[in-house]
């Protein structure tokens, strides 16, 4: 990493520099383990709270924020991108070029300028690429894929049969692109497989995590909005749109023919039923389990899944039924020993 002025960073990131335009920063780290010649950021109420006992060389606050006296501050509309800006600068890309000797290549491919391609990578029939693709050892295309500009498959990854990707879209460890839908119909008591003879088209700005499935449509396209993000371990069915900017978090699972609106957020492990819609910009929470369409903008969390206000009041009851039931049972034992009362009192 190259030391640079703080002045310097302030301009890369966008950031105003308060005082000290000359000091060296050798390298950005956590809040917690800055050193006195690294830089920080503090935005969350947590961080400015803590200001005081911080011991980095400088730090990227708010705008609003008030820095202890004698502290190099570089103040930021959006002190997390600044701050991520700032780390790009200290661990800028690795550019790699080259085709290894024991890549396998099919007929009819195209590549722009720069690829790099790693042991064991295999590539298809009719293969198209952009410049600057990165694929990474035992990356396999299918024939016909195709794949834009400043693309990055990490090791592993195979983008089945007539996949497209966009340009900058980063796909890590494992993950599948285009494998079959789970497409069967019963017949004389088996399970017939339906033909799976669609295709997975994903935009552009798009970073999918390690061990994801995204299955191929029965017809037409499986879609992957721009500027999606994908958790691990995450499963998109058969002929699902997910929409620009939505966020997929761990262990997601979203069945068939469902769609997800544009910067809608699914929390881990959210089950989402196929054939519904989850309108833009709305939240479902951690291990919901969707089963209808949830409106834009709406808030949802458990199982089966209601407005996340409604879910929490019925949380906070939850706790109390132990007292309710001890509760019932001495009520239950009065109201038989009136019984008994009464029927004596009659006889």
């Amino acid at each position: 990493m190259k030391p640079m002025r703080l002045s310097d960073i302030a301009e890369a990131v966008g950031a105003t520099c308060l005082s000290d335009p000359d000091f060296t920063v050798a390298g950005v780290a956590p809040f917690e383990t800055a050193g006195e010649t690294e830089l920080t950021c503090a935005a969350s109420p947590r961080f400015l709270k803590e200001l005081a006992g911080c011991r980095a060389g400088a730090l990227i606050l708010p705008v609003s924020a008030e820095a202890p006296p004698g502290v190099r501050v570089l103040a930021a509309l959006n002190p997390l991108a600044a701050f991520a800006r700032a780390i790009s600068l200290f661990h800028p890309k690795v550019i790699r070029e080259g085709v290894h000797a024991s890549v396998a290549v099919g007929a009819d491919f195209r590549a722009g300028e720069g690829l790099f391609a790693g042991p064991g990578v295999v590539i298809g029939d009719k293969v198209s690429l952009g410049s600057r693709v990165c694929l990474h050892p035992n990356v396999v295309l299918g024939d016909g894929v195709v794949l834009g500009d400043d693309v990055v498959l990490h090791p592993g990854v195979k983008v089945l049969d007539r996949c497209t990707v966009g340009d900058r879209t980063i796909i890590h460890a494992g993950t599948v692109i285009g494998s079959d839908g789970f497409g069967f119909t019963q017949d004389q008591g088996r399970h017939l497989k339906i033909p799976q003879t669609g295709f997975v088209s994903i935009g552009s700005d798009v970073e999918i995590g390690a061990n994801c499935a995204v299955d191929r449509a029965t017809f037409g396209a499986t879609k992957i909005g721009n500027g999606v993000k994908i958790d691990n371990l995450v499963q998109v069915a058969h002929n699902c749109t997910v929409g620009d900017h939505a966020i997929l978090v761990a262990q997601v699972g979203i069945a068939g023919s469902t769609c997800i609106g544009q910067y809608a957020i699914l929390a881990g492990q959210a089950g989402i039923a196929g054939h519904i819609s989850i309108g833009d910009a709305a939240v479902v929470g951690p291990q919901a389990g969707v089963g209808h369409s949830v409106a834009p903008g709406e808030v949802v969390s458990g199982t089966p899944a209601i407005p996340r206000s409604v879910y929490l009041r019925s949380q906070r009851l939850v706790g109390k039924l132990p007292e309710w039931h001890r509760e019932y049972r001495e009520l239950l034992i009065r109201v038989r020993k009136l019984e008994e009362m009464i029927r004596d009192e009659k006889s």
